[in-house]
């Protein structure tokens, strides 16, 4: 299975890669009107501000701390006085929080997205796709935890943050490094790398558009209720 861990190690990175970059400017060149969230708030507003906040305030908290987690050489962090092991009980204590807060937010989303008739109709296959893909990810990361916990001292957690580092700085031979790494891990890793590739065939396209100020801003979109429909009882 040398073929299998080479692909999925050291050539589907890349291709999630250009897939991302490329992908991404196809759409916005060719089809700017779809550039966007595609919020369902006038449909339904319950459950919607909760699971919304919580599942975006968990992403966010998620990807930083694994964008900075995997990317940090260990030089850096012992530095600062932080050992592995720290650095991976800290992974477990704050990265199980923010998976948990998403998690409970997606439910509410899956919630109301699959049996709210409305909006169950106006969604796309895509739409539902992503979002238990998401979920799914989210899950994979929670199970995980408990591998994480039986490696406490962060071997494992080295070895990813070093295929992540040779993956960026394109040094041959990468995929090796993960040969002996948990299933679960590579499952989630896998995963997470097809997030990337999906992100501009769908909804999640709106990525590109969040700034970084999103969790301070007043609304996420606001919608106006037409006086003379609302009379009718429209």
């Amino acid at each position: 299975m040398d073929w299998l861990n080479q692909f999925l190690f050291g050539f589907f990175p890349y291709l999630c890669m250009i897939a991302f970059f490329l992908g991404s400017w196809a759409r916005f060149d060719r089809s700017q009107f779809t550039w966007r969230s595609q919020s369902s708030q006038f449909l339904r507003r319950r459950q919607l501000v909760w699971g919304s906040n919580l599942f975006h305030i968990g992403i966010l908290g998620l990807f930083l701390g694994h964008t900075f987690g995997l990317l940090t050489p260990p030089e850096v962090y012992h530095a600062l006085g932080v050992t592995t092991k720290g650095k991976q009980i800290m992974s477990i204590v704050v990265g199980g929080i923010f998976a948990l807060t998403a998690a409970i937010g997606g439910a509410l989303l899956i919630h109301r997205r699959l049996y709210d008739p409305r909006i169950r109709q106006t969604s796309k296959p895509t739409d539902i796709f992503i979002l238990l893909f998401i979920y799914f990810q989210l899950w994979l990361g929670i199970v995980g935890i408990w591998w994480s916990l039986h490696n406490i001292d962060g071997t494992y957690m080295l070895v990813m943050a070093e295929w992540a580092r040779s993956i960026l700085l394109f040094r041959a031979g990468s995929a090796h490094l993960l040969e002996g790494v948990p299933w679960i891990y590579k499952i989630h890793i896998v995963a997470g790398m097809a997030l990337f590739f999906l992100v501009p065939f769908t909804r999640m396209v709106h990525v590109w558009s969040a700034p970084i100020w999103y969790l301070g801003r007043p609304g996420w979109q606001i919608v106006r209720r037409n006086a003379n429909i609302a009379k009718e009882g429209v």
